[in-house]
């Protein structure tokens, strides 16, 4: 299934004709009806062309500016780099020469090179000899390396219309009529599930900016501010990564009445979380997909029974290997950024996975997976997510490698928690594991973010860049009795 671009124009200049009044987009202060949608995005291809910009970085805060250049950029199928906020200098120094690129939209453009145009939204640089992409490439998604450079997945344009084609028919039965995009736009996730999708249907796309979601930069998530903006703007979906889901729904038990579906991946959801949240009405539906095959591969849908990360979308072909490691085809992409193109159409995900019935049932990452030192295989994605479940832990990473006792890093769900409640909670839930699972020694950590590239925008986890801090206390072979250490 290939969807492309003038699907999607086509689809939104009908939305223009038949509900001309309806809102596209919302950001709080400002909004724009299908009818001017049109036009807007027919103004900003204007621009692009005026500048002659070929390769550009989207470095804005969700908004309305953010979602009508991305759909300028779409429609003229010109290669969209979106940056994300998080991203060190060093970083966006490296995604500005690996990707060639010639203009910047949003702040910093002249500490990397860019010079200002008579277009006050576009800087841009002259780049003699651009590095070369693959064919067909329009989108370039910077996925979070493990400790320096972020690694560029090349897509057409396709391949995001098909998922978001996809999704829209999944989700067609809901009558989806207002997204609240609570994750950044330069997310993969939200910039199909949250502004393709939403406009595909016809439905409202609510932008407001990260600060008024309660994102606070590299010091955490304000649940509070992220609830009362869903008091506001009342949607009927939302796109969430665990820990997110975990913050709303202990901030508030039971569900925003708006809401019809709430979509949870990023990382592994352990089975607790999702059964809180119901039991509160969070009309709550796991998925799967990753950045090289366009996002989302697998969804549970509304009306079925809920089973792992539920059925392939239409537009994608799933097998699992005499190994258990699951391939996608369908929607994948073209290569990454300075790197031979794929040998095959399938993609080796490196996800462990099997199946129950028609549905994907994930085990674990196969390049995760540790071995203790009596040979007893553990996914740790499994473990945290209990240790997660128990309220008075955030996050935390397990590390058991050749280890004859698995450790934890844990970090506390408020700075309330002291190391005595900390205790008690591994000690419960090592009562609910087997012995080759269960945490024989934590310690109390600063969490896991993407300012400090130890968390990717989706939620996982960056093992190699914890085990770079932090390494020296993970690795050490000493047997111990359950205790926690506070740095």
């Amino acid at each position: 299934m290939q969807t492309s671009p003038e699907a999607l124009h086509e689809r939104l200049a009908r939305h223009a004709v038949e509900r001309p009044a309806r809102m596209a987009l919302d950001d709080g202060r400002r909004r724009l009806s299908y009818a001017e949608l049109v036009s807007e995005i027919g103004i900003r291809r204007r621009r692009l062309a005026d500048t002659g910009a070929q390769r550009v970085a989207l470095a804005l805060d969700n908004g309305l500016d953010w979602a009508l250049w991305d759909l300028a950029l779409l429609l003229d199928e010109r290669v969209a780099v979106p940056v994300p906020a998080f991203f060190s200098d060093a970083q966006r120094h490296h995604l500005v020469d690996a990707a060639g690129l010639d203009a910047w939209i949003g702040p910093g453009a002249e500490t990397l090179g860019f010079s200002a145009t008579p277009d006050p939204a576009i800087a841009t640089r002259r780049v003699a000899s651009p590095p070369a992409l693959h064919a067909g490439t329009t989108r370039i998604t910077f996925t979070s390396g493990t400790s320096g450079a972020p690694k560029g997945v090349c897509l057409d344009a396709e391949a995001p219309l098909s998922v978001a084609e996809s999704l829209a028919k999944a989700l067609a039965p809901l009558r989806i009529a207002r997204h609240l995009a609570m994750l950044p736009l330069a997310t993969l996730l939200e910039n199909i599930g949250g502004l393709y999708v939403p406009l595909w249907l016809g439905a409202t796309v609510c932008l407001p900016g990260a600060a008024e979601l309660g994102w606070q930069g590299a010091s955490g998530f304000d649940p509070r501010r992220a609830l009362a903006a869903i008091d506001t703007f009342r949607p009927h979906s939302l796109i969430l990564v665990p820990q997110l889901l975990q913050a709303l729904v202990d901030s508030r038990h039971a569900a925003p009445e708006s809401l019809r579906f709430v979509a949870v991946g990023g990382a592994r959801v352990v089975a607790s979380l999702l059964e809180r949240s119901r039991r509160g009405g969070w009309p709550v539906f796991e998925g799967y997909g990753l950045s090289e095959c366009a996002s989302v591969v697998c969804l549970n849908r509304p009306g079925e029974p809920t089973c792992g990360v539920g059925r392939p979308l239409s537009h994608a072909s799933v097998r699992i290997d005499d190994t258990g490691e699951v391939w996608v085809r369908g929607a994948t992409q073209l290569g990454y950024l300075g790197e031979p193109s794929p040998a095959t159409s399938w993609h080796a995900t490196g996800d462990l996975g099997h199946w129950s019935g028609d549905a994907l049932v994930l085990d674990g990452r196969r390049r995760e997976v540790f071995i203790t030192a009596y040979g007893r295989n553990v996914d740790p994605q499994w473990v945290e997510g209990e240790l997660c479940g128990h309220p008075a832990i955030a996050q935390a990473m397990v590390h058991g490698e050749a280890l004859p006792a698995n450790r934890a890093l844990v970090v506390p769900s408020s700075p309330e928690v002291d190391d005595t409640q900390l205790t008690e909670a591994v000690a419960a839930v090592n009562a609910g594991l087997p012995d080759y699972a269960r945490v024989h020694a934590w310690r109390r950590c600063a969490p896991f973010t993407p300012h400090n590239y130890q968390l990717t925008t989706n939620g996982r986890l960056r093992r190699d860049a914890i085990l770079n801090a932090n390494g020296t206390w993970l690795r050490n072979a000493t047997p111990l009795p359950l205790h926690g250490v506070t740095p």
